[in-house]
């Protein structure tokens, strides 16, 4: 039985009208139209979806937004960091793994755009054939970080629920004299009883105190 094929994934690129399909505000830089050329053939040659190619202007969030891309690439003139900046924009309430291709030899702020969310920076040329594997890597390592990223939340949930137990377990210790075990299974009962996570019943609680003082 073969193995189920991996869904395409849906690629939004993010162009200078210059470098656009339809070369639609004046002649790119003969180099940089050899690696735009180059970078959509190694796209197509391996059977990524191109849903759309957007300008990096006020309204690629809305744009981004309806399409909900797999991956964003930006195909970028000299001047990278603007095209960048718009991007990381327009994908903070979103994040998606971002792939930049220029041929911007100013590497200065490579660590900023990696810490802005860009899961691969590729400078200069790019065979066709060597897309698929830089694709590969940003996807892996995005998918990486924002498991990363969930652990830490949860981390962090969980560490601001148990301040709020905490809190409500010495409330009752202090003006019901009970010990920590039996206020702590006070607490359980009543979430129990109300069917409500153990810290809603303590947050209720640490409520109604601070109302009547």
């Amino acid at each position: 039985m073969k193995p189920p094929r991996a869904p395409v994934l849906r690629i939004v690129i993010v162009a200078p009208d210059s470098l656009a399909p339809d070369g639609s505000e004046g002649a790119p830089d003969p180099v940089e139209a050899q690696r735009s050329r180059a970078l959509r053939i190694g796209l197509l040659e391996n059977g990524y979806n191109i849903v759309a190619v957007l300008p990096a202007d006020v309204f690629l969030p809305d744009r981004l937004a309806q399409i909900q891309p797999d991956m964003i690439i930006i195909d970028a003139e000299s001047q990278a960091r603007d095209t960048l900046e718009h991007v990381v924009m327009a994908t903070r309430d979103a994040r998606r793994p971002i792939v930049l291709f220029t041929n911007d030899d100013d590497t200065s702020h490579v660590p900023d755009a990696i810490a802005a969310g860009v899961a691969a920076y590729v400078v200069a040329g790019l065979a066709p054939e060597r897309v698929k594997p830089v694709l590969d890597v940003a996807m892996a390592r995005f998918r990486h970080e924002e498991a990363l990223r969930r652990e830490l939340a949860n981390a962090r949930t969980e560490l601001s629920d148990r301040k709020v137990i905490d809190r409500a377990k010495g409330l009752l210790m202090t003006r019901q004299g009970l010990s920590e075990d039996a206020a702590y299974a006070r607490l359980r009962k009543a979430a129990m009883d109300k069917g409500l996570r153990l810290v809603d019943v303590a947050q209720r609680i640490l409520d109604v105190s601070d109302l009547l003082g």
